[in-house]
């Protein structure tokens, strides 16, 4: 018996020396979590001293309610394993209202579920990241929204979300209704590059701008300081109805990479306006015939376009589906340098009214043509002739492995060019996708070792085939983005879809957007807002008027946003109505069902 006494007593001090010799190391390993305090704080003066006291690993909870005209500087210097965290009590809980702006200033901050609306910032931007600390490194604004956070003077000029700094991240926020002049989230560069990421965001509605530029949604850069390297990473965004103008996203530096974005609706492009050494890579423009609705615009040297889906594209000229513009002999940094070595590979154009510009933008002034660019294994399907707009002849540019179907080529030679059927097929996720007996398949021709996977996510195999997507037997893991993809909690996206006006409402409160994805089989999502409390209903339509289905009929709250799925697997193929009437008006969007 003492016998076992001593073994189980000895056995106890090991158990005892582990923990201890585990503790040591977890205190090691997390400094500042060990202990961590969380501070309450119900003003931005009571922001300050809590930071005066806490240490890194430590919380601030702002208190729930309205924080009108709160001016708060969140300040300090974290570890990457104990950063400062400044967070709701509730997601929807605090609003900040009124002349309300946020300064992140030091290292290793987070800010986690702010929500500003109903006024706007008075000078400066509405969120910085520098402050009287400095400028920021390695922190982090998620699940935030701004919502209609715009001045009466549209004229007036400032940003929602200025990055400076080093290696920040803006993610999972929610961006919606900028109507001002002056970029909704801008990149400012500095001889360090940036390393910043923009990532799971939800940029939408803006209005257009008329008359003058300042409506982008994000630029990565500006002219002055377009020959540096930022290589930030835009990735995993939604951009929705973007139509401040027609830069939607406007790089403006070098090294950067656009990947995996979706663009639904937007009077706009992505373009490389400055800088170079940039990639565009796996992104869904989803223009839904939408005027002005464009894909991608290049200017500048050794960009990299490829696994692109560009679909239902109505702009023109600039506004094309794939434009590549001339350039200014000895140009300045604020206009536009010849594009040279371009790679346009690996991408699918479908249904676009203007697919290819070349030498866009061409004048006495931007007279050089693309140079030594080369544009291989694309698929190009549309019914608008040319497909190919020559606006000037690009000097030296090889086409190679290129299927191009369904109107008049535009060019008068056909070599890297096949005219054939690529067999095209609207699947059930509502993309173009060719059939097994596709000549694409397995048809690309050349190398290109920086390509191994489709716009799915799924590996290349060791034949690639023509366009955006290899034909796979394996998992897809990328689509088309959709609300439930990016932005906020729910519990904060309540909060901002309130929308802050009289119980009456207005006209600016009813509305019935395009449906997503159009054309759609056999599943479509479809989003509405009606102005007050009532009775509403919403119908489908055929050709001749009947009704064949309802998705709404009877009592809905007004003034919040709703979103339903139309099913059509018991329809025909064709053309249908979608109709939404409130107190005897009604609102009508076209919808495009295709087995």
């Amino acid at each position: 018996m003492i016998h076992g006494v001593e073994h189980q007593a000895g056995k106890a001090r090991g158990n005892h020396l582990r923990v201890l010799a585990i503790m040591v190391i977890v205190a090691a390993v997390l400094p500042g979590y060990l202990g961590a305090t969380d501070h309450r704080v119900s003003t931005p003066a009571q922001i300050v001293t809590a930071m005066g006291i806490a240490r890194p690993g430590d919380t601030l909870t702002m208190t729930n309610g309205i924080w009108s005209n709160a001016l708060i500087e969140f300040k300090g210097i974290g570890t990457s394993t104990a950063p400062y965290l400044l967070r709701v009590e509730s997601y929807g809980g605090v609003v900040l209202s009124g002349s309300s702006y946020l300064r992140i200033s030091g290292r290793n901050l987070i800010v986690d579920g702010l929500m500003f609306k109903n006024g706007s910032s008075p000078s400066g931007d509405v969120i910085e990241f520098r402050g009287t600390s400095g400028e920021s490194d390695s922190c982090r604004l998620t699940n935030c929204a701004i919502i209609n956070y715009s001045p009466s003077d549209s004229t007036k000029d400032n940003k929602w979300v200025s990055m400076y700094g080093t290696r920040n991240r803006v993610d999972h926020c929610y961006f919606e209704g900028k109507k001002n002049s002056g970029t909704t989230l801008v990149v400012w560069l500095s001889a360090r590059p940036n390393y910043h990421q923009i990532d799971h965001n939800h940029f939408a509605y803006r209005p257009e701008l008329y008359g003058w530029n300042g409506g982008e949604t994000i630029r990565v850069g500006t002219s002055d300081w377009s020959m540096y390297d930022s290589f930030t990473i835009v990735e995993y965004n939604l951009f929705e109805e973007c139509n401040g103008e027609i830069e939607t996203i406007s790089n403006k530096s070098c090294g950067n990479i656009y990947r995996y974005n979706t663009f639904l609706s937007c009077q706009g492009t992505l373009t490389l306006r400055h800088g170079n050494r940039c990639t565009v890579e796996g992104n869904f423009f989803l223009g839904n015939h939408a005027r002005n609705s464009g894909g991608i615009r290049i200017i500048g040297e050794d960009h990299r376009v490829f696994n692109n889906y560009v679909s239902g594209t109505s702009g023109d000229e600039l506004y094309s589906a794939l434009t590549i513009m001339n350039g200014v002999p000895n140009s300045p940094l604020n206009r536009y340098f010849q594009v040279k070595r371009a790679v346009v590979a690996f991408n699918t154009f479908v249904d676009n009214v203007h697919t290819m510009n070349l030498g866009g933008g061409k004048s006495a002034e931007v007279s050089l043509p693309p140079l030594d660019c080369l544009v291989a294994n694309n698929v190009v399907q549309a019914s608008s002739s040319p497909l190919i707009t020559l606006t000037d002849t690009p000097i030296n540019l090889t086409w190679q492995g290129n299927v191009f179907f369904g109107a008049t080529l535009g060019l008068s030679q056909t070599q890297g060019i096949a005219t054939i059927s690529p067999q095209l097929t609207l699947s059930a996720d509502g993309l173009w996708r060719p059939a097994v007996s596709s000549p694409v398949v397995n048809g690309a021709v050349g190398s290109f070792a920086y390509i191994t996977l489709d716009m799915d996510g799924q590996p290349r195999d060791a034949q690639f085939d023509v366009g955006a997507d290899e034909i796979s037997a394996t998992q897809k893991v990328r689509r088309p983005l959709t609300h439930s993809d990016v932005g906020p909690p729910q519990g904060l996206m309540t909060g901002v879809e309130e929308k802050s006006v009289g119980s009456s409402g207005s006209a600016a409160d009813f509305w019935l957007r395009s449906n997503y994805p159009n054309p759609f089989n056999p599943r479509t999502n479809i989003d509405f807002m009606i102005p007050r409390t009532g009775r509403a209903a919403m119908r489908v339509l055929n050709m001749l008027g009947q009704e064949v289905g309802v998705l709404l009929d009877g009592v809905v709250e007004g003034q919040r946003r709703r979103m339903t799925t139309f099913d059509a697997s018991h329809l025909s193929s064709g053309v249908y109505f979608l109709q939404l009437q409130f107190e005897g008006k009604h609102l009508v969007q076209k919808m495009v069902y295709a087995k």
